[in-house]
């Protein structure tokens, strides 16, 4: 067989296959053709990638690229090529009144993969800006439960579960009922669901108690108030039993998701999170989240081995997002792998508090393959 692309000794991981050394992977036909040691020459491209790292195909669970619909939307395309993203997941910038826009000028016109949650409230998440901050689901009046089980019935390729805001600036005087109706939706579709919990009311674990196992509670690992840790540094009963019954914990790191000491904390009671994500958005891409490599390097120094941190941004959200296709370099699966290095050093990362750890990795994106061709080329490859 003559492959398409042919990439060549670099340091292959695949939580997937319990792959962890150098190895080479190979593309035919959009798809992965083969993972192996010394696949030979036969294929028309050839990239040497001695000295970095191949992983399935980064998916950020939590991003915002509704690019010119919303004002906290980022361009997707430029995201995937310098964050070696190949599958980006929007989370409620749409909701059933504008997502038709978002199908067809974002998602059906990018080069890179996107998939949706789609947002319970009418117009998603349609007023956040610096200047501006609507919470979308203050407003009852603005929850569609009719038309968001309509929209997701129509475009199941690329819809893949329900999404809600909750707590004091998402749902403000509306409290926990938003999460009450897209529950409501989410069931209706035989979806699942994403919430978004920030600051109290309601309590991370009233908002907890009411999901169901392959639901995802995002900015699991946001500090106080609202963090997952008692004050003794426990983990709530709540949250442990969450993850008992099989909900799904997601970083969303964001501009106020992520916190040292309630990562630290979270750590060392043997909590990790399931999934590893941005929020990247208008208001963070520029720090304190940047991408997703930036955040998957804060558990560099939390004590997460490599391996652990690339499963939980490739295996854990595919299964999360139902996609077995994704985040495997198995033979079949989609044609997609990031290209990434460790590199050794001194660098600072902040949390969404201002707190700076300095770590001695940090996890960098080189390039990006989607569909068996090169999506970024990485600038020196020794071709």
């Amino acid at each position: 067989m003559t492959f398409d692309l042919l990439l060549r000794n670099a340091r292959v991981i695949d939580p997937s296959q319990g792959i962890d050394g150098v190895q080479d992977v190979a593309f035919q036909d959009g798809k992965v053709a083969a993972v192996g040691e010394g696949l030979g020459n036969d294929a028309r491209e050839i990239s040497d990638l001695s000295g970095r790292i191949v992983t399935p195909g980064l998916i950020d669970l939590h991003t915002h690229v509704y690019w010119g619909g919303t004002s906290l939307g980022i361009d997707a395309e430029a995201f995937a090529r310098t964050s070696a993203v190949t599958t980006a997941v929007d989370t409620g910038s749409a909701g059933p009144g504008n997502y038709p826009g978002f199908r067809r000028h974002v998602i059906e016109q990018a080069g890179s993969r996107i998939l949706a949650y789609l947002h319970v409230s009418f117009a998603g998440i349609f007023g956040f800006s610096r200047s501006v901050m609507v919470g979308e689901s203050h407003d009852m009046r603005l929850m569609a439960a009719r038309e968001a089980v309509e929209v997701a019935a129509s475009d199941p390729e690329n819809i893949i579960g329900i999404k809600v805001r909750v707590g004091h600036h998402a749902s403000g005087p509306s409290g926990i009922d938003p999460l009450i109706i897209a529950l409501q939706v989410a069931d209706e579709t035989g979806l699942p669901l994403m919430c978004h919990i920030d600051e109290p009311p309601p309590s991370y674990e009233a908002v907890v108690d009411m999901l169901r196992p392959g639901d995802i509670l995002t900015h699991c690992f946001r500090p106080f108030p609202n963090a997952p840790l008692s004050r003794d540094g426990m983990v709530k009963s709540a949250v442990i039993a969450a993850r008992e019954r099989g909900v799904i914990f997601d970083i969303g790191h964001g501009m106020g998701s992520f916190g040292w000491k309630t990562a630290r904390g979270m750590m060392a009671a043997g909590f990790p999170p399931d999934v590893i994500s941005s929020d990247v958005h208008a208001l963070c891409i520029d720090g304190p989240a940047y991408d997703l490599v930036t955040t998957m390097s804060k558990f560099l120094p939390l004590g997460m081995d490599l391996p652990e941190i690339v499963r939980a941004a490739t295996e854990a959200p595919a299964q999360a997002l139902r996609r077995p296709q994704l985040g495997s370099l198995r033979p079949g699966s989609e044609g997609d792998a990031s290209v990434l290095s460790l590199r050794s050093g001194s660098f600072d990362l902040e949390d969404v508090l201002g707190e700076v750890t300095t770590s001695d990795q940090r996890i960098f994106a080189e390039g990006c393959v989607i569909g068996g061709k090169w999506f970024a080329k990485p600038g020196a490859t020794g071709d």
